[in-house]
C-alpha cells in the first residue's frame, strides 16, 4: 500500500494574479504558505481487474473511461494502467470548497501516490506541473497554478507566474522570530459557508480575457500586494503585512458580487472590532475560512466563539506533498 499526504494552503498576498488569463499577459506573483491540514491518498492493488475508488462516493468500474470523478480519471489515464487492478481512497482534514486549495492538494497527493505505486520519483516542480496539466489543460478549470505549487513545495513560498506559463518557486527569507510571531498571531475561522471557486474564477477569467479595465487594474493591485507581503515579511513588519489583508479583502469584493454575503461581512467586522489588525476571506471567495492576524489572539478567539465560530488551529508545513508509507 502507498499512502501520500498533501498540505492545504493559505494565501498571504497576490492570490488571483496566478489565474492563467491574467498571468499569461502580465505575469503574476503571490506569497502562499502550506499548513498542517492535509489531503490523504492511499493506493492498493486489488486481486481482480477493477478500479475501486473511495471518496465522498464509491465507484467500482472496469475501465478508466467509466470513471465519473474527473481528476481520478485523468490521473489514472496519465499513467496508462493497461490492466487496472487498483483501489484508491481519499480523505481530508478539511472539507472541499472551503478556500484552502483542496483540489490542487488532492491532485498532487493523487499523482504522487500513483507515481510512487509505479516506483517513479517526482520533483516538486514536476509534480506541480502535472497537477496543473490535469486541472487546467485537460479539464479546462478556470484556475491558477498557486494551489498545486504550494502543495507540492510546502513552506512559506514566493511563486512567480511567468507569461510563458512557467513558474518559479522560492522561499520567503524569514527571520525565525518572524516565523514564530506569524504562527502565534494568525488564526483561522470557518464561516460555515462553502463556495464554488470555479464560478467566481470563471467570471474573473472572462472579464480579464475581454480586457476589462477594472478587473485588470484590480489584479495589478493584487499582484503589488503580493510583492509588498514579501517585503514586509522579510523585514519583520508584521503589522503592515497584516493591514494588507484588509486591502486584499476590499479588492476581492470589487471583483465579484458573489464574493461575500451579509453574514461573512458581519464576521469580518466583528473580528476587526476585537483586536484583529487585518483579516480576509481565504481563497476565491463566497465562503470558506476567514484568516485574521491579531496580537491579542486570545481576545479574538473568545469574541469569535461568542458568535459561534471555532478557531481551526494549524502550523506551517515545510515538507510539501510526500509519501508517508
Amino acid at each position: 500500500m502507498i499512502i501520500t499526504r498533501s498540505p492545504l494552503r493559505l494565501t498571504f498576498g497576490g492570490g488571483g494574479s496566478d489565474v492563467t488569463s491574467y498571468a499569461k499577459n502580465f505575469g503574476g506573483f503571490c506569497v502562499s504558505c502550506a499548513i498542517s491540514k492535509y489531503v490523504y491518498i492511499s493506493v492498493n492493488r486489488t486481486f481482480t481487474e477493477q478500479i475501486f475508488l473511495k471518496y465522498s462516493e464509491l465507484e467500482k468500474v472496469k475501465s478508466v473511461d467509466e470513471i465519473k470523478h474527473s481528476i481520478f480519471r485523468e490521473a489514472i489515464r496519465l499513467l496508462e494502467f493497461n490492466t487496472p487492478q487498483i483501489e484508491i481512497s481519499s480523505m481530508a482534514d478539511i472539507p472541499a470548497s472551503t478556500g484552502l486549495g483542496s483540489s490542487g492538494s488532492f491532485t498532487c497527493a493523487l499523482i504522487k501516490a500513483l507515481y510512487a505505486y509505479r516506483k517513479k520519483i517526482l520533483l516538486p516542480s514536476e509534480l506541480a506541473e502535472l497537477a496543473c496539466y490535469i486541472e487546467i489543460d485537460v479539464l479546462h478549470e478556470p484556475i491558477g497554478k498557486q494551489d498545486q505549487y504550494i502543495s507540492a513545495y510546502g513552506g512559506i513560498t514566493c511563486l512567480e507566474f511567468n507569461k510563458d506559463g512557467t513558474v518559479e518557486a522560492y522561499p520567503v527569507k524569514l527571520h525565525p522570530n518572524t516565523l514564530f510571531d506569524l504562527e502565534d498571531n494568525l488564526s483561522l475561522y470557518f464561516t460555515g459557508f462553502s463556495h464554488n471557486a470555479g464560478e467566481i474564477l470563471k467570471d474573473q477569467t472572462v472579464k480579464t480575457e475581454k480586457n476589462d479595465i477594472e478587473m485588470i487594474e484590480n489584479l495589478h493591485k493584487v499582484k503589488e500586494i503580493g510583492l509588498l507581503s514579501k517585503k514586509y515579511l522579510e523585514t519583520n513588519q508584521l503589522n503592515k503585512f497584516a493591514e494588507l489583508f484588509n486591502e486584499q479583502w476590499k479588492l476581492k469584493k470589487e471583483r465579484s458580487t458573489d464574493m461575500t454575503n451579509t453574514r461573512i461581512d458581519e464576521y469580518y467586522e466583528w473580528g476587526m472590532k476585537n483586536d484583529a489588525i487585518g483579516g480576509k476571506l481565504v481563497g476565491a471567495g463566497g465562503g470558506g475560512f476567514i484568516l485574521f492576524y491579531s496580537e491579542n489572539r486570545f481576545k479574538l478567539r473568545e469574541a469569535m466563539q461568542k458568535i459561534g465560530l471555532e478557531e481551526v488551529r494549524f502550523h506551517f508545513d515545510f515538507e510539501g506533498t510526500k509519501v508517508l508509507l
